[in-house]
């Protein structure tokens, strides 16, 4: 199972999500989110990560030319593309909302991250969804959307994903990990 944590912004709670089991961590490069970071503080955290911990980079409608320097800078591993952005050169993970039909997806992608529907943010909102709906795709397929170590594991039973995302529901404030419900979510999620 691929674990990750999303919208890390200090080095303490990348380091203890790496202790912890993670497969990936995620940097979020959307300056309207509150886990927003900026490359610069990515790429100093990015820098004492293993290499076998993949840096995600997240981005919502955000150009090719600026993912490209931000991937290089950072040391990206995956780009999370949102809305209308586009990516070449790296990984890509196209992030959708449950309600979207990922058969609509007309480019080559690693995996189809889905995420609760909402009108009003891209993702972090810390709401639920029906996962026994998560598609089943020839594409791997990360679920992510209120997840914690109290319902990851039913969320794997329900939708069989190759991988999970977190985010709000282990956090102390928006930005800030709960270090013991990180923990818990990565063995939750890995023991499942």
């Amino acid at each position: 199972m691929m674990v990750k944590i999303c919208g890390i912004t200090n080095r303490e709670d990348a380091f203890v999500a790496v202790d912890a089991g993670a497969s990936a961590i995620g940097f979020n490069f959307y300056r309207e989110s509150p886990r927003y970071i900026s490359h610069t503080g990515a790429a100093m955290i990015s820098e004492k990560i293993p290499a076998s911990v993949w840096k995600v980079g997240v981005f919502v409608n955000e150009s090719p030319e600026t993912i490209a320097k931000i991937v290089l800078a950072v040391g990206l591993d995956v780009a999370q593309l949102h809305g209308t952005s586009t990516a070449r050169g790296v990984r890509i993970w196209r992030a959708l909302s449950a309600v979207d039909d990922p058969d609509l997806l007309n480019e080559e992608v690693e995996a189809v991250l889905i995420d609760s529907p909402s009108d009003e943010v891209f993702g972090g909102t810390g709401k639920t969804w029906d996962w026994t709906q998560a598609p089943h795709l020839e594409r791997k397929i990360v679920i992510a959307g209120g997840l914690d170590g109290d319902n990851v594991r039913l969320a794997i039973e329900q939708a069989q994903p190759w991988g999970v995302d977190a985010c709000s529901r282990i956090e102390k404030s928006p930005g800030l990990k709960d270090h013991d419900k990180m923990r818990r979510f990565i063995q939750a999620a890995l023991n499942s």
